[in-house]
This record gives structure tokens, C-alpha cells and sequence, in this order.
């Protein structure tokens, strides 16, 4: 294996005085690998590919106000960062380092479409000017990321984002949340999977009570994802080596102890002092080489990167080339802009002709691809059920007179409609009368059926031709206007249908159905029966003490309407003949009723349904805007602005992911051919 050469003071072993060999922290070769990726990734973030729902492999820097999170940062980059008193970092910083051999480093900014040439003399200077933009003047803070390209010979290829110390009390000048609002930033970037933590600990701290190692562990919960930066050991070596042997907060990724440049220190001079003090402090000298210095966390690093990018490159492809199909399926359904008057016609009719198919699928044909998770819109389902519901509230309606003692409807009607004539005859007014009873009973439910329907199919048509107009507001309102008309219209027709159904059940007492024949002599065999019993209770006839006539109970019988009581029947034994036929052809002929009722409300409704379809909505649209107060058809399809505007996010989103699509083409392509 080739002898690993490490940069300007990137040494693991004693201080050397000798200049070191300049070049980056690993093998040259690897990081002429790994570098075209790198610039891939950084082309994806410079065209903000995360705000299209894709993540980036990411190395995020977390830590408390004054933890060193800057200084190790300036000794990965080798250049100053701003310092003070307070939040020196107050928007998301992305700093870039790319190993250059360039003999002169070259450094720039990148923040709202600029580019900011400066240099490491004025580096630090140039940040708090952009931050200041992005920012404001003062001490608050800002989600927009500003971005540091550092090019330089002998340092790291790395992507890092510094986000702002973790700070609990505000300073003047700041926010009275600038807690939560560090937080919530804290999160957005580290809450992803994509995203590798980089957790810089103060020595003097203790790590189960840090609050970033508590916001770190809330998202990666293994640890599996997370790396620790343990700083300021030369102020408190006591315990570190237990403190990181222990891991008592789950850092997997593993620790990496480093001394920071101090005052006036050159890079040189502080790795070191670095160096010089992890080989004689006798309590760090005894922690593990691999895992101190800054030439060990900047191989870590680069490793670990490394890493995540092979193993998270062909998602982003995938999801790339996903969310590009997805919007343009998207722009593809999206209206285009009308500019003619031919335009706003055929735009007009392919709305409603949409509009009308989707109405025959859901109505009709029971095809429910276009809303298969909304049930309410699979409507011959629902159709079905309400019918089977109104069958059964009539039905059961139909019962309703069941409390009432057995044939004492009957005989009280007869007793009303009894006339000079031979005995034992039925009147048809006593049928009609009682039919006409029974009917009025369930008539309510019929009404309520048919209102309950075209309230149902008046939210369908609405919904339909809402998703069908949605993108014109105007054609919107004034569809759901002329839509709600013509329901109106409709139902007054299916209301007046009904209502004359009813009557003619009331007056006309007729059927040729066979049925009622065989049912009549069914139930009307159990007459003599019944005529026996309460003869055979007569004679239990007595008066109480008061002198009021009582029959003693007898057990129920059965005449073919359940087990019923016939004690009170002994005082109409003369009618009781007469009641009871009535009582059978009525049952007969109530099958009948209900059966031909519900037949032909469901017939009507399929029939309403077709009427429905055969309606031209659009036509009566069109109608109502020609009239002398419509405004035209051409006011119809005014496009809002809110449409204005996400055509233009549609069209924004699928420019990014195809130059995205393109920059990943590429990498893939380069990856391919070195075969590596």
C-alpha cells in the first residue's frame, strides 16, 4: 500500500519544526475519485434540489454556542471564520473544500445568485457582510444558506454545513425565541437520513446533558449516523479517555478528541502543538492515536462521506427521475394558457366532456379509477346501499301496526264503512281505507328517499365538476350555479313522480301478479282456526267486582301472523270472519305494494340518473353567459393567479430536476468508465 503523505502539520506523531508536504489529508487517487462526485453533489445543492423533497448526503455540524464548533472548522479549512462574542454563525453556512494545487488559494462566496470572489485575508470579513444581507444587521438569525468555496492545496475534499450555536438566553438584538428558531433549523438538517451529524463536545462538558447530543439522539437513535468532535481537551483532560471509552450517549460513528488553534497559532504550529500534546499529556497520550487530531478527523470524515454517497447515489437517482415524471405528469394535466377565443371553446368543451365521462364511470359503469381511495365517490356502491336501506325502512314501517291489538284495525273499519247489504261482505272502501293508511305510514320515507338521493347525487356532480374546473375559478362558480339549478330542477321532477306514485297506490287496488292468489289462500286457511278459538273462550266470559266485563287470558295462537292474543276478539265474533279476510288480502296484496314501490323507485332512480347525464351542464353554462348580464365565455377562463404561479413552480421544479437528471447522467457516466 502507498505511504499515506499528510498535509501541513497533519501528523499523528511527534511535533516535526521540518515543513510538511503539502497535500490533502488522504491517498491523492481517492480524492481524485471522490471529487467529481463531490461536485455533482454540490451542483445538486446550488440548484436547491432539497427543496424538491430530495436529500443530499450531508455532513451537518451541531454544538453549543463557544463549543469550538468554528475553530475546528478553520482547522479542516485552514482559513479564519468570523469570531466574537455571541452568534458568530447565524445563517447555514455550507463551506465547500475542494484540495487544489492552485499556488494561491481561491475563495468565494455564494448567497441569493451571487458570487463573491474574496481571499483568506478577508474571508472572514466577506462572511459577516453576506450573513448581514441574509440576516440583517444585529445578532438575529436566518434559514437561507450562504455558501464558502474554499480551493486549496492540502485540504480535505469535504461538504459541511455550520449551522448556529445552540444558544438559551437572547442577547440584545435578538429574537425572544432565538432558541426555538435555532432549534427548528438544528432539526430541518439533521432530521434526515441522508444527513451525517457531526457533534462538537466541549472537554469541559458533560456529554448526557448536552443539549445537541439530546436533539441528535432525537433523530438517530442508534447513534448509527453520528459523529462526536471532542474540543478544548488541553482545558480538561481529566476523565476523557473513560468519558469516550464509556459512551454513555451512543455515539456511532465514534469520537475524535482534537486541540484547536490558540490566539496568534499558524496552522503549522497549532497541529503541532496538536501533535506534541496527545504524545506527552500523560492523561491524553494514552487515548488512541486513530481517533485524535485534526488529520484524523478530517480522514474520518472524507471516509465517512465517502461512504454515505455510494450507498445513498442510486436513490438520489431514483428519486430524481421520479420526481421529474411525477411533475410533468403534473404540467401535463395543468391547463395552458388561452389566447384565443377557439381556444376557450375547445378548452370549454374538453371540460365538460371530461366532466361527463367521469360522471357515466361513477354513476353508471362503476369505474372508480379516478377517486379509488374516496368511497363516497364509487356510486353505484352507495347507490345500492341507500336503496337496500329505504327496502328496509319500509318494511319495517310497514310493521309499524303491530302493536296495535290483532284485527282491531280492521274491525273498527269495518264498523265504519258497515252499509245495508248482505253479511259477510267486504266493502271495498274498508280495503281502500286501510290500504290508504299503510300507505300514508311509509309515504314520509319515499319523500325523504328521493330528497336523500339527490342530495347525495348533487354532491357527486358538484365534486366532478369541481376537479374538472379547478383551475378556473370563474367557470367554477358559475358551473356550480347552473349545476345546483338543474339538480333543483330534477328533483322537483323525482319529488312530483313520487307523490303521484303514492296516490295511485292509495286508489287503485290492483295486481296481476299471481303471488297474492297464493298468499291469500296461504294466510286465509288459518281463518277457521282462529274463528274456533275464540268461539271455544266465549263461555269465559265474567264480571268483575265492579261490574266490568272481563274475558280470562288464553294462551297465543298462531294464524299465520306470528303468536298472537285473541281474548279480546270473543266480542266480535261477527266480525270476526269479515276482519280477518280483510286482514289476509291486505297482507297479500302489501308484498305486492312494497315490491312494486321499491321496483320502481329504483328504476326511477337509474332512469333520473340517465336524465342526469343526458343534461348538457355545459350548454346551460354556456347559455347563462351569453345572456345579456353572463359576461361571455371568455370571462369564464380568466386565469387566477395562484394558477399563474404554480405553472411556474411546475415549470422551475422540472428545470431543476432535469439539469439535476443531467448532472447525475454525467457522474454516473464518469463512475461507469473508471469503473469505479
Amino acid at each position: 500500500m502507498a505511504e499515506r503523505t499528510l498535509p501541513s502539520g497533519f501528523d499523528h506523531a511527534t511535533p516535526k519544526t521540518e515543513p510538511y508536504e503539502n497535500v490533502a489529508p488522504i491517498v491523492s487517487s481517492y480524492n481524485e475519485r471522490i471529487r467529481p462526485v463531490l461536485d455533482a453533489l454540490d451542483n445538486l445543492r446550488r440548484l436547491n434540489i432539497m427543496k424538491e423533497g430530495i436529500q443530499l448526503p450531508t455532513i451537518v455540524v451541531v454544538g453549543h454556542q463557544s463549543s469550538g464548533k468554528s475553530s475546528v472548522l478553520e482547522s479542516l479549512a485552514g482559513i479564519s471564520l468570523p469570531r466574537g462574542q455571541g452568534i458568530c454563525t447565524r445563517v447555514p453556512l455550507v463551506i465547500r473544500l475542494k484540495n487544489h494545487s492552485v499556488p494561491k488559494p481561491e475563495l468565494e462566496l455564494e448567497y441569493n445568485d451571487k458570487h463573491v470572489p474574496t481571499d483568506e485575508d478577508h474571508v472572514s470579513e466577506a462572511i459577516c457582510d453576506a450573513t448581514d444581507e441574509l440576516a440583517g444587521h444585529g445578532n438575529g438569525i436566518s434559514n437561507t444558506p450562504l455558501t464558502l468555496i474554499v480551493k486549496k492545496n492540502g485540504v480535505p475534499d469535504l461538504t459541511l454545513i455550520d449551522l448556529p450555536g445552540i444558544t438559551r438566553v437572547a442577547i440584545k438584538g435578538q429574537a425572544k425565541d432565538i432558541y426555538d428558531q435555532i432549534v427548528n433549523i438544528i432539526m430541518e438538517y439533521i432530521r434526515p437520513q441522508e444527513s451525517i451529524i457531526l457533534n462538537v463536545l466541549p472537554a469541559t462538558d458533560d456529554f448526557p446533558t448536552c443539549e445537541s447530543i439530546t436533539m441528535s439522539q432525537s433523530v438517530d437513535k442508534t447513534g448509527e449516523r453520528t459523529l462526536a468532535v471532542v474540543t478544548k481537551v488541553d482545558l480538561w483532560p481529566q476523565g476523557l479517555h473513560e468519558k469516550i471509552t464509556a459512551d454513555d450517549v451512543n455515539i456511532g460513528l465514534g469520537y475524535v478528541c482534537v486541540r484547536n488553534r490558540i490566539g496568534e497559532e499558524s496552522y503549522e504550529e497549532a497541529r503541532e502543538e496538536e501533535a506534541k500534546l496527545f504524545n506527552t499529556n500523560a492523561l491524553l497520550s494514552n487515548i488512541d492515536k486513530s481517533i485524535v487530531g485534526i488529520p484524523a478527523l478530517a480522514e474520518k470524515l472524507v471516509q465517512i462521506q465517502a461512504v454515505s454517497i455510494s450507498k445513498l447515489l442510486p436513490e438520489i437517482v431514483k428519486k430524481i427521475n421520479d420526481k421529474l415524471a411525477s411533475q410533468l405528469s403534473k404540467l401535463e394535466k395543468f391547463p395552458r394558457k388561452l389566447t384565443s377565443l377557439v381556444d376557450v371553446i375547445s378548452a370549454f368543451m374538453h371540460i365538460f366532456g371530461l366532466a361527463r365521462e367521469s360522471l357515466s364511470k361513477i354513476l353508471l359503469r362503476g369505474e372508480f379509477d379516478e377517486y379509488p381511495d374516496d368511497k363516497q365517490m364509487h356510486c353505484t356502491a352507495r347507490l345500492v346501499e341507500m336503496l337496500d336501506q329505504y327496502s328496509n325502512d319500509l318494511r319495517k314501517g310497514s310493521e309499524s301496526d303491530a302493536e296495535n291489538k290483532f284485527l282491531m284495525e280492521e274491525i273498527r273499519v269495518l264498523e265504519e264503512t258497515k252499509r245495508i247489504g248482505l253479511p259477510n261482505f267486504i266493502p271495498r272502501t274498508a280495503f281502500l281505507t286501510r290500504l290508504g293508511h299503510k300507505v300514508k305510514a311509509i309515504s314520509c320515507m319515499s319523500i325523504e328517499f328521493i330528497d336523500k338521493l339527490w342530495d347525495y347525487l348533487e354532491e357527486v356532480v358538484m365534486a366532478v365538476l369541481k376537479h374538472h374546473s379547478e383551475h378556473y375559478h370563474q367557470l367554477q362558480t358559475c358551473t356550480k350555479l347552473v349545476g345546483r339549478k338543474l339538480i333543483d330542477k330534477m328533483k322537483e321532477k323525482s319529488m312530483k313522480y313520487m307523490k303521484e306514485v303514492l296516490e295511485m297506490e292509495k286508489l287503485t287496488d290492483y295486481t296481476c301478479s299471481p303471488e297474492y292468489t297464493m298468499e291469500y289462500n296461504k294466510l286465509i286457511a288459518n281463518r277457521h282456526n282462529l274463528v274456533e278459538r275464540v268461539n271455544a273462550i266465549s263461555p269465559q266470559i265474567y264480571a268483575n267486582a265492579s261490574g266490568v266485563i272481563k274475558v280470562a287470558a288464553t294462551s297465543p295462537i298462531n294464524v299465520g301472523f306470528g303468536e298472537i292474543q285473541v281474548s279480546h276478539l270473543s266480542q266480535y265474533i261477527t266480525l270476526l270472519p269479515q276482519a280477518f279476510d280483510l286482514k289476509v288480502r291486505l297482507a297479500a296484496y302489501w308484498k305486492i305494494v312494497l315490491e312494486r314501490l321499491i321496483d320502481n323507485t329504483a328504476k326511477h332512480m337509474q332512469f333520473s340518473i340517465f336524465n342526469l347525464l343526458n343534461e348538457d351542464v355545459g350548454y346551460e353554462v354556456l347559455k347563462d353567459m351569453v345572456s345579456s348580464s353572463g359576461g361571455g365565455i371568455e370571462r369564464l377562463f380568466e386565469e387566477t393567479p395562484s394558477v399563474s404561479v404554480k405553472r411556474d413552480e411546475l415549470n422551475r421544479s422540472i428545470k431543476v430536476l432535469k439539469e439535476s437528471k443531467e448532472v447525475m447522467a454525467s457522474i454516473i457516466d464518469k463512475i461507469s468508465t473508471n469503473g469505479n
